[in-house]
């Protein structure tokens, strides 16, 4: 097998579901001592961050991955093992495969790499790992930038391995990520029985016509490259399950994901101004997930299409889309952040899997980028 496929494999064999790292970290933590770096493990409650540093004076370029995954679901349902790593018909299966321990792998090849051929070169490479990317994510990478925002820690750019790629690999330069705001709404009313409504108060009927207000609300045309922000409620719970009940409470899950035009307070405020002018009886509880943040164009975004149409045949879209990333708390330090990563095909799903092909073209890609961003430019 090749370098990067064995390390994938070896960081997949360990079963590192959210927030336990399963010794990934310190598996990786040797291999970049080894190479010359310093590593510093920051643990905060049951998670596990790694810190790895090599070079001084110049721009800052980090590395930024998770070694968390999601838990597998029925195994009985996998076609192997999801823990035990298995090739078959030119892709490599198990949890983490593409989200995100081959690029993880990927990253620390070409770490090794870069550093073996140019000991000297200007600048800071650096990568940072955390095992609290696909669950709560507050003692993980938002966690180290508190620490590096009190140490003065500086970024200036940032990659993140999530799987991008559509078709194939370098097919999307990912230069942005929408915010995420959730709200958990409980609308207080009065339970009764049905025959008799002047004797009870239906939350459900009194929050209706708020939810229809905020459901059909146009938030804005969208920003740059980004989308319209968008709310979608996830989940409506009232009731004891009798149809004589009114019930006394409903709960309402929302989730907005959001461009920069706006931030979490503009938003909480103007959502709670909609239910206060409905006078309903009501608590809204927050989630401020992150940000949105947006690279504009500079030399990473400009490096990136250049290497990513090199791998690709063609230039990549460069895109906002998508979910959310650990980005988003680098970002706020400064640092202009893209995505660069394997095909996004099954992720989170039963038989994840990464084509090995793909895998093994990773640390070139990422070689690729390093060497163009922190080395001069030859004469």
């Amino acid at each position: 097998m090749s370098e990067v496929l064995d390390l994938a494999c070896e960081l997949i064999a360990r079963p590192s579901v959210t927030p336990d790292d399963a010794g990934c970290q310190a598996l990786l933590a040797d291999r970049l001592q080894r190479a010359g770096f310093a590593c510093e493990s920051l643990r905060y409650g049951e998670v596990d961050n790694l810190w790895a540093t090599h070079g001084g004076e110049g721009p800052v370029l980090v590395l930024l991955g998770h070694t968390d995954v999601v838990p597998p679901g029925p195994r009985e349902a996998w076609a192997s093992d999801p823990f035990v790593p298995e090739i078959r018909d030119g892709a490599l299966y198990g949890r983490g495969a593409a989200d995100m321990k081959g690029s993880v792998a990927a990253f620390v090849v070409a770490a090794e790499r870069f550093v073996a051929a140019h000991p000297e070169h200007p600048g800071t490479l650096a990568l940072l790992l955390t095992s609290d990317e696909e669950g709560d994510a507050i003692d993980g990478v938002r966690r180290v930038a508190e620490t590096f925002r009190q140490r003065g820690q500086r970024i200036d750019w940032c990659i993140t391995g999530e799987p991008s790629s559509t078709a194939k690999l370098g097919d999307l330069l990912r230069v942005g990520r929408r915010g995420s705001l959730s709200g958990t709404l409980t609308v207080k009313g009065v339970q009764g029985h049905v025959a008799y409504p002047h004797k009870a108060r239906n939350p459900i009927h009194q929050a209706a016509p708020a939810l229809a207000e905020l459901t059909a609300r146009v938030w804005d045309e969208g920003y740059e490259s980004f989308p319209p922000t968008s709310l979608q409620v996830s989940n409506i719970h009232a009731g004891t399950g009798a149809s004589n009940v009114i019930p006394g409470e409903l709960r309402v899950l929302f989730n907005l994901r959001y461009n920069p035009h706006w931030d979490a307070p503009r938003l909480e405020a103007e959502i709670a101004a909609l239910l206060d002018r409905h006078g309903l009886d009501y608590t809204l509880r927050w989630h401020r997930s992150g940000e949105p943040f947006y690279t504009p164009e500079g030399p990473l975004r400009r490096v990136a299409r250049e290497v990513l149409a090199q791998f690709a045949g063609a230039p990549p879209e460069e895109s906002t889309g998508g979910g959310t990333s650990d980005a988003r708390f680098i970002a706020p330090l400064g640092a202009q952040c893209i995505e660069v990563g394997p095909v996004n095909a099954s992720i989170h799903q039963v038989d994840e899997h990464v084509s090995v092909a793909d895998l093994e073209a990773l640390p070139g890609l990422y070689l690729r980028l390093l060497e163009r961003l922190l080395l001069p430019p030859a004469r």
